[in-house]
């Protein structure tokens, strides 16, 4: 039996269905995997909403679903580094993982370290290569200067208030009064209320802003970029079209990186850095999940465990 999550048209979380297709064979320089968790991402209510088809061409159905851990079940022609009973953990590249198993390119895999279950190592690839990678897209964190983070309070912000941290950034984060404790407990310096306070109207010489959310946040953050800043984007592909006179914007997707990947779950499995998980779910809660990506507030990731 190989269970996938899929969509047969694009609209509303009435749509997402779980149906039964063939196991794929892996081809050359693919690994076989069988999924055991995947991270739920907004992404895949965009997709399934048909918001994104110039980015995601598909041919429907369709299976949702970008990231995965699970065991390696067979290895494709040529594929070194893993053998079957690994247990493995990746962002696709594509769309699909929400299935019971997976063909996926080798280089987009990186070992489970011991310490990590499925569910953890499921949360880690998008949410943490996204933010350990767009922290350095503009350049190299240096020590002392301002960080300040839009969306502070989700999977890829949370890590990236860490990670900044650690890098000896002083981090200033946006988010909701709820989420405050909880993005100070990660390690930022100062929380502004993304509802009541106006960030623009207290700080300056900020020498990066990571934009998780887009629209009006991104719009006033011009105005706290110090002369070297940059404002480096997830969420607002436009940001080119958008950048004022001597200023920089760059538009940012993550690019899999097994070393980084295999880097950062070394750090969560030590303690050292914290993934946190908002809400677990079993496959016939799935819809519902993807759908709470856009509706709902909790921080951290929401994970779809196969084994429930």
């Amino acid at each position: 039996m190989n269970r996938a999550v899929r969509i047969h048209a694009y609209g509303g979380q009435e749509l997402v269905q779980v149906d039964q297709v063939d196991v794929p064979a892996p081809g050359a320089g693919e690994v076989l995997v069988r999924v055991r968790a995947a991270g739920v991402n907004a992404l895949d209510w965009k997709i399934r909403q048909g918001y994104l088809q110039a980015v995601f061409p598909l041919a429907l159905p369709a299976a949702l679903g970008i990231e995965l851990a699970g065991e390696v079940i067979a290895l494709g022609d040529g594929v070194t580094g893993f053998a079957p009973g690994d247990r493995v953990m990746g962002a696709l590249g594509r769309l699909g993982a929400y299935a019971d198993a997976v063909a996926i390119d080798a280089h987009r895999l990186a070992l489970v370290p011991q310490g990590l279950d499925d569910v953890q190592a499921a949360a880690l690839p998008v949410a943490g290569l996204t933010a350990w990678q767009a922290l350095r897209a503009a350049g190299p964190l240096l020590p002392g200067r301002q960080v300040l983070i839009h969306g502070a309070s989700g999977a890829v912000g949370g890590f990236a208030v860490q990670f900044a941290k650690a890098a000896g950034a002083v981090v200033l984060a946006t988010a909701s009064a709820a989420s405050r404790a909880h993005v100070l407990a990660l390690g930022a310096d100062r929380v502004f209320d993304r509802h009541a306070e106006r960030f623009e109207e207290q700080v300056g010489d900020v020498a990066l802003v990571l934009d998780l959310v887009g629209g009006d946040a991104l719009d006033r953050s011009w105005q706290v970029l110090a002369a070297d800043g940059a404002i480096v984007s997830t969420a607002a592909p436009d940001i080119g079209a958008r950048v004022p006179g001597g200023r920089r914007g760059l538009w940012f997707t993550m690019v899999p990186d097994r070393r980084q990947l295999g880097e950062i779950a070394g750090m969560v499995a030590a303690g050292t850095v914290r993934s946190t998980i908002a809400r677990v779910t079993g496959i016939d809660g799935l819809a519902q999940a993807i759908e709470q990506t856009h509706t709902g507030h909790a921080p951290g990731k929401v994970v779809v465990d196969f084994s429930r």
